[in-house]
């Protein structure tokens, strides 16, 4: 239950009911950057400058992340960075405070618009852990360099954006819930008349050949004119073929047809069966399935003819068994193409 709750939530997350998708994404994600990259650049003058640029390409980094990547919520691992990316980005810029330090710690701001977007992307608690952990850098940093209140309060501020947003999430999910079972009613109805539509075409298909192969002989029958030797075996072979078309619809092919029918003539018995197994191959398997029973077909002058396509999941896609008085033979394909024949 849980894994499925948390596929759906994937499938539309707070991304998609925001419109962080495609172009928009990117654009958020420059803006993203700038604000990153305005703040961050007022370390350059306090910090040493191996550490100032660290923590700006560790938050670049953390910003690419919780924007770019396109599952909701996030994955483990990048949550786990965009989360410490904050705490170690602001250590990093923090390591030569001075006693009366009055400066804001900016990297806290940046980080805090980065944390802000972690809870967007479904990772509530892990956003707010980040958050836990630059206030705590601070305060331990205003203990040991003894600064003023003010300055730790004023660097802790920010965490309001990341307040902000989590009540702005806690509102938007009833309509996220509310939107996604929408989405969910939407797909099953497309489905439905998809369905709907392949069984119509379906339809249309066998009744326009039922009234090609059938409508003359029918028309004898209806005109209640004797049918002679030749008729009644063409009536025959036509019924074999028609429930050629119900028993295995994927089989039926003008050539297949053809051959079916040649081996019916010929006094042979044929059976063609249909489980499905072509719905899970390529167009040329099946053509070498219909390409080994014509084969078959064409040989067969005694006996019975087998053609079965098995379920999906089997490794053996197809069987044809030619059974005749002298000896048996089975033709298997399976699910790559490959013939082999055994008598």
């Amino acid at each position: 239950m849980r894994d499925t709750q948390v596929e759906r939530s994937a499938e539309f997350g707070l991304g998609d009911l925001l419109g962080l998708r495609g172009r928009a994404a990117w654009l958020f994600l420059v803006i993203l950057e700038v604000t990153i990259g305005l703040f961050m650049a007022r370390n350059f003058d306090t910090a040493p400058l191996p550490a100032a640029a660290a923590a700006l390409v560790l938050l670049v980094t953390a910003g690419v992340l919780v924007v770019a990547v396109p599952v909701d919520p996030l994955p483990w691992p990048a949550t786990i960075a965009v989360a410490v990316a904050g705490p170690v980005s602001t250590i990093l810029t923090t390591l030569d405070v001075e006693q009366d330090w009055t400066r804001p710690v900016w990297t806290a701001f940046a980080s805090s618009y980065v944390l802000a977007v972690l809870v967007l992307r479904g990772r509530l608690v892990v956003a707010w852990l980040g958050v836990a952990g630059i206030a705590v850098v601070i305060t331990v940093l205003g203990f040991v360099a003894g600064l003023r209140g003010g300055v730790i309060a004023g660097s802790i501020v920010p965490v309001a954006t990341v307040a902000g947003v989590s009540v702005c999430v806690a509102i938007m999910r009833p309509t996220q819930r509310s939107l996604r079972l929408l989405r969910e009613e939407a797909t099953l109805r497309a489905a439905a008349e998809a369905t709907m539509a392949a069984e119509n075409t379906e339809r249309v298909r066998q009744l326009a050949r039922l009234d090609r192969v059938a409508r003359p002989i029918l028309e004898r029958i209806a005109e209640g004119t004797e049918l002679t030797a030749v008729e009644r075996e063409e009536c025959r072979l036509l019924e074999a073929e028609l429930r050629d078309g119900l028993r295995a619809p994927q089989l039926v092919s003008e050539e297949l047809s053809s051959a079916a029918r040649g081996a019916r003539s010929r006094g042979v018995e044929v059976v063609l069966l249909d489980d499905g197994g072509f719905a899970a191959v390529p167009r040329w398997v099946r053509d070498r399935v219909v390409e080994a029973a014509t084969r078959e077909l064409d040989a067969a002058n005694a006996g019975a003819v087998t053609i079965r396509v098995l379920p999906e999941g089997r490794r053996i896609l197809a069987t044809v068994l030619a059974h005749a008085a002298d000896q048996d033979r089975r033709t298997e394909i399976d699910v790559t193409g490959a013939v082999s024949v055994t008598t």
